[in-house]
C-alpha cells in the first residue's frame, strides 16, 4: 500500500501538523511502519511525549483504509506532497500541507495563478474593482485563487467563472462543511472549472483558528497576491504577511484616504506593495503578458521520445507516413496514433493522403538521439 492512506490517517490526529508529519516521514520513510511505531520510536522521530501519546491513544479508532473509502464515497480526491500532481509552488513554502483534499483537479495552467482577496464587507467600489481586475486576469488565462468567503472572495470566484476562467477556492473547513453556507452553489460551480481544496479532514467545522492558517495556502499557490479592499486588521493582512514570507509579489488597489476599508491597502502601498489600477499593472510586474503564447509553446513541445523522433523528421515539405515509419524505426501503429495526437495538438498537419508537414516552424531544435 502507498503512503497516502497513512499520511491521511496521521493528519487526523490532533497535534500532528505538516511540520511534525515531515519529521515522521523523514525518520521512518515507510509510513505504514510509522503508523505502527511505539512510543520510543515516535519520540526518536521528533515527536514530543504528549503528541506521541495522543497518537497511540487515537490510533485504534482510525482505519487508514476506511478513511480513504469515506473520501471516495464523497467524491473527494487526495493529493499528498509525494504526488507529482501536488502544486509545485505550494510545495516550496514552509509548513506546506501534507494532504490536500480536493474536488476538481489542478491543471498545469494553474501554475499561472494570482490570489485575489479582501474584506468580507465589500463596498460597491471594491466589488467593481474586483470585477474589472478579475475579468482582465481571466481573459489573460490567469487562474484566480481566493478563499470562498463573503465579499471580495465571492466576487473574484464569480467573475472568473463568468469569464470562463479557472479558479481555485481554498477553504478553512472540510469539503463536507462548505462555509459560508450561502456559497454552496458557488462551490459546486468552482469544481466544474477549477478546484475546491482544503487541508482539513472530513468533519472539520469552520473555526476562527483555521482561516489564518488557510491563508498561507492561498498565497502559496499564487505568483502574487492582490488585495482589493481591506482595513488594517483584515484577514487579508495575514495573507499579505504570508505572501511576503513566501517571496510572493503583493499588489493593492488604492482607495479614499478617509475610507476605513481602504486603510490596509493604502498602507501596504506606502510600504512597497505595487499600486494596481489595471490588470496590466499585475501582468507586467509578474511578466505574464505572454501566457497564451507560453501555453501554446508548451503544447508544441514533444510529450515523449516518440513525438520528438517524429518531429525531428518533419519539415515544411510533405513526408509520407510510410517514410516516417521507415526513418524512425517505429511500428506503424505507433507512428499513426502519435501523428493523430500531434495533429489534434496543432503540432503537425496532414496534407494529401497520409502526408504530413510541421504545422509551424519550431523556434528551437528538438534534441533527439537518432540511432
Amino acid at each position: 500500500m502507498s503512503n497516502t492512506p497513512y499520511i491521511v490517517a496521521f493528519s487526523l490526529v490532533s497535534g500532528i501538523g505538516p511540520v511534525k508529519l515531515r519529521l515522521i516521514q523523514e525518520h521512518f520513510g515507510d509510513m505504514s511502519l510509522a503508523w505502527r511505531a511505539g512510543h520510543a520510536d515516535l519520540i526518536a522521530a521528533g515527536l514530543d511525549h504528549r503528541t506521541a501519546q495522543e497518537l497511540i491513544t487515537r490510533r485504534p479508532a482510525i482505519s487508514p483504509e476506511r478513511e480513504m473509502d469515506r473520501l471516495r464515497d464523497r467524491g473527494i480526491g487526495v493529493v499528498t506532497w509525494e504526488h507529482s500532481s501536488y502544486p509545485s509552488r505550494l510545495k516550496e513554502i514552509y509548513g506546506a500541507p501534507a494532504v490536500l483534499y480536493m474536488k476538481g483537479s489542478f491543471l498545469p495552467e494553474d501554475e499561472w495563478a494570482v490570489a485575489v482577496v479582501g474584506t468580507r464587507r465589500a463596498t460597491v467600489y471594491g466589488k467593481e474593482c474586483t470585477d474589472h481586475l478579475v475579468t482582465g486576469l481571466s481573459r489573460n488565462n490567469i487562474t484566480v485563487v481566493s478563499g470562498l468567503a463573503k465579499g471580495i472572495d465571492t466576487v473574484a470566484h464569480q467573475v472568473a467563472l463568468r469569464e470562463g476562467g479557472r479558479t481555485v477556492a481554498v477553504l478553512g473547513s472540510s469539503l463536507d462543511n462548505i462555509y459560508p453556507a450561502e456559497n454552496v452553489r458557488l462551490a459546486a460551480s468552482v469544481v466544474e472549472n477549477g478546484v475546491l481544496v482544503s487541508e482539513y479532514p472530513l468533519g472539520t467545522k469552520p473555526a476562527a483558528t483555521n482561516f489564518p492558517w488557510r491563508n498561507r495556502i492561498i498565497s502559496g499557490l499564487s505568483l502574487g497576491v492582490l488585495v482589493v479592499e481591506a482595513d488594517e486588521r483584515s484577514g487579508a493582512r495575514i495573507t499579505v504577511d504570508y505572501a511576503l514570507e513566501q517571496d510572493r509579489e503583493v499588489f493593492a488597489v488604492p482607495g479614499g484616504i478617509f475610507w476605513p476599508r481602504s486603510r490596509g491597502t493604502n498602507k501596504w502601498i506606502k510600504q512597497g506593495a505595487k499600486l494596481v489600477m489595471d490588470v496590466a499593472d499585475i501582468l507586467e510586474e509578474l511578466n505574464l503578458q505572454m501566457i497564451p503564447q507560453q501555453k501554446e509553446a508548451r503544447v508544441m513541445l514533444p510529450a515523449d521520445d516518440v513525438e520528438a523522433s517524429l518531429l525531428s523528421r518533419l519539415s515544411r515539405d510533405p513526408i509520407h507516413i510510410d517514410e516516417l515509419r521507415s526513418a524512425s524505426g517505429l511500428p506503424i501503429a505507433t507512428v499513426s496514433s502519435s501523428l493523430a495526437m500531434m495533429e489534434l495538438k496543432g503540432m503537425v498537419r496532414q496534407v494529401g493522403t497520409m502526408n504530413y508537414v510541421l504545422a509551424r516552424e519550431s523556434s528551437g531544435e528538438y534534441k533527439v538521439e537518432v540511432e
